[in-house]
């Protein structure tokens, strides 16, 4: 949190149409800068159809820890995976960070071969390797889970599970490093998310609504815990990033009871591992006319956590609600009850509330991404092509902006900050210069 404020945002631009490269862009966060809050370079990937979504670092302070120690590793590669391609990127920043290059590229068969998965979506640096999640097997269908990367070579090491128990579905991961122990949450399978959302899938509970605990040294399945099978689809985890502390966050997109969202607490308690909600967000009432064709019935607008946020002190969780348009700032100094301390609106499918450099905009908050000292959030709107058409049927331009927070919490729109894109491409996953608040894992108190 004392390093160096970032002065570089890494950030996937993804081509809507799908048949033109996607590409990394690099954005200007230097204040001092006359290309500040600006686009000042891209570079294309290789082929069309990647649809890059997440990706990360190399090495993280994770590479310290004692049992699997790798101090050689430098963090200067970015790993970009293609969420529908399942072709992974290694890029370069060292030579020139304003302008990283393509150095390696693993293609699809490789990760089939050597791992048996596909749609490789989140990676983290871990002890080990290259922790990366996949959402399913090469045909479409599950089960998703992990492989790992070599830290050196980027070589496709093979599947991480030993002992997989009752896991099918996939999406995030997240580490309790110091207490040997890792957290997996489930979307659900390509065939289940590729075209869109399925509603009758969403009715009828086949998306994602448990979290796994597995053995992270053994590599065993441990527990399932089950959320009800009416929170449907768990994606992000945020871990406390003290390593003494055992517990973590999990945001949940809808409830189908009634559309709300929430963010569940998992924690240790007499022993085992529990999870309990502590954040609901209700639905918001909306006009038929104003709502695309998949919400009609319900008159209302869902928040859809599609992101959710942890600062490097514990202190401060950001929710997106990619639906309303809000980005949610909680106090979760005491996890088992936050406190909401701050908020900014923009976008969202029925208000479109206004940024002070644009005017009013559409889509709304999607990934949120921490500056380490926890003064600055940054933010974008692109979710998945598929999905971003059913709910945002009109479609909408990519943007960028930022949010500053103060000392004591709050949060507001930074107005001379807006990276905006043409309706063509679309911005998600940003990664700073440096590190950010969602790229270590600590072994080290």
């Amino acid at each position: 949190m004392q390093a160096p404020p970032e002065k570089l945002a890494y950030v996937t631009i993804v081509n809507v149409a799908g048949d033109e490269p996607d590409a990394l862009g690099v954005v200007d966060l230097d204040p001092a800068s006359g290309s500040y809050g600006k686009l000042i370079n891209r570079t294309p990937m290789p082929q069309a159809g990647d649809e890059l979504h997440h990706f990360g670092w190399n090495a993280c302070s994770s590479a310290l820890c004692p049992y699997a120690p790798h101090p050689h590793v430098e963090r200067r590669y970015l790993i970009v995976p293609g969420l529908r391609s399942s072709r992974i990127h290694v890029l370069d920043t060292k030579p020139e960070p304003r302008a990283p290059r393509i150095v390696k590229v693993i293609e699809p068969k490789e990760v089939e071969r050597r791992a048996g998965y596909s749609r490789p979506h989140t990676l983290h640096c871990g002890p080990e390797g290259i922790f990366v999640s996949a959402l399913g097997s090469p045909d479409g269908n599950g089960p998703g889970g992990l492989f790992l990367l070599d830290h050196d070579s980027f070589d496709v090491l093979g599947r991480w599970e030993v002992e997989r128990g009752p896991q099918y579905l996939a999406y995030d991961f997240a580490w309790h490093l110091g207490h040997d122990l890792q957290l997996t949450s489930e979307w659900g399978t390509p065939n289940m998310i590729e075209n869109g959302l399925v509603p009758e899938l969403l009715l009828g509970s086949k998306y994602g609504h448990q979290l796994h605990v597995w053995d992270l040294v053994r590599r065993k399945h441990l527990q399932a815990l089950d959320l009800g099978a009416e929170q449907q689809i768990v994606l992000e985890l945020r871990q406390a990033r003290d390593p003494t502390k055992a517990y973590g966050f999990a945001g949940v997109v809808i409830s189908i009871k009634d559309l709300s969202a929430s963010v569940w607490l998992w924690y240790r308690e007499a022993g085992h591992w529990t999870v309990r909600k502590v954040i609901e967000i209700p639905a918001e009432p909306a006009l038929e006319e104003q709502l695309p064709p998949a919400l009609k019935p319900f008159k209302a607008v869902p928040p859809l956590i599609t992101d959710i946020n942890l600062s490097l002190d514990d202190r401060l969780l950001y929710v997106s609600c990619w639906g309303t348009g809000e980005l949610r700032q909680y106090d979760v100094s005491n996890p088992q009850h936050p406190r909401l301390t701050g908020s900014v609106r923009l976008g969202g499918i029925v208000q479109r509330s206004p940024h002070p450099a644009a005017g009013p905009v559409s889509g709304g908050p999607q990934m949120v991404e921490v500056s380490r000292d926890g003064r600055r959030v940054y933010l974008t709107n692109g979710l998945y092509r598929a999905w971003d058409k059913q709910f945002y049927s009109e479609g909408f331009p990519g943007w960028m902006v930022k949010c500053d927070v103060g000392p004591d919490g709050g949060l507001g729109l930074d107005p001379g900050f807006f990276v905006p894109m043409d309706v063509s491409e679309r911005l998600h996953q940003v990664r700073l210069e440096g590190g950010d608040s969602s790229s270590d894992s600590f072994c080290y108190p």
